[in-house]
């Protein structure tokens, strides 16, 4: 098994994704979505935190001339912060907007002028906070080589923002690998499979047509 399905799988097992397209989800936006990531129940597993570390490792390895790793706050700060110790190379976690008060900091922690920084999320879904962690390494002089996240849902306006912003991204495993485990190990049926892939094209309109769900 690859690692990308190896990671899917964890997820499901443990249940830091959630998919339920007959009661879907309310995010913060307000949509409606059959899919919920909470990535941070990860650390409370220390086999699948090991598998992750690993995994980010492996990946951080195909950037080159890293100088140092960024944490999107709050959630990309422990994964960035294992994943610097076991590169032995400096830290420093991104705010999505300055410190009202003290030093008023977007970038939290001290790396060497210009340096080459590799920014590690735990989701991608539209971007905007991976793009916004970017412009706030950019704007202190550093260097962003791309973005690194455990898990993102393969949107096609992600791909177009940071394709728009010249900016490298992957991910450990993503939507389309964990519909495949999920159909796989039967955690879905076949019709639960359409309806969560209809989402991942359109979720808007998804969200549109299952607003009278609770």
């Amino acid at each position: 098994m690859n690692l990308a399905n190896n990671i899917a799988d964890r997820l499901l097992q443990i249940k830091a994704i959630k998919l339920n397209a007959a009661n879907p989800f309310t995010w913060a936006s307000g949509l409606k979505s059959p899919i919920y990531c909470d990535n941070r129940l990860i650390l409370s597993y220390p086999e699948e935190r090991k598998i992750i570390i690993r995994a980010l490792n492996r990946e951080a390895s195909k950037f080159q001339n890293i100088d140092a790793i960024a944490g999107v706050a709050t959630a990309g700060i422990p994964w960035g912060a294992y994943l610097a110790d076991k590169l032995e190379l400096p830290f420093c976690y991104v705010r999505s907007k300055p410190k009202e008060h003290g030093l008023r900091n977007t970038v939290e922690g001290r790396l060497n002028p210009k340096s080459r920084v590799l920014v590690i999320e735990d989701l991608i879904s539209t971007g905007g906070s991976s793009l916004e962690a970017v412009q706030g390494l950019q704007s202190e002089n550093y260097e962003v080589v791309g973005v690194l996240a455990l898990f993102q849902y393969g949107f096609q306006s992600a791909i177009e923002r940071f394709a728009e912003k010249n900016i490298h991204f992957t991910s450990l495993t993503d939507f389309k690998t964990l519909l495949a485990r999920a159909l796989h190990e039967g955690y879905i049926s076949n019709d639960e499979f359409d309806r969560l892939k209809s989402w991942n094209i359109d979720p808007k309109l998804w969200s549109d047509q299952h607003s009278n769900h609770n």
